[in-house]
């Protein structure tokens, strides 16, 4: 039934390639982004769970 109804639907075979470009685009992305970025601002990322008082610093957070 599933495949008669799937058949029906005109271009149908055009959405998974689509998902699959959202997909590789989406991790390229990050990829490239995890690649960019500034060390600085990954060393204060991994450092907020840590700080207990809250610090004025400048750059990456506004208190």
């Amino acid at each position: 039934m599933k495949k008669d109804i799937l058949s029906s639907i005109e271009n149908i075979e055009i959405y998974p390639i689509i998902s699959l470009l959202i997909f590789v685009i989406f991790f390229i992305g990050m990829f490239i982004w995890v690649i960019r970025v500034d060390k600085k601002y990954v060393d204060h990322m991994k450092e907020m769970p840590l700080n207990d008082e809250l610090k004025k610093t400048s750059g990456y957070e506004k208190i």
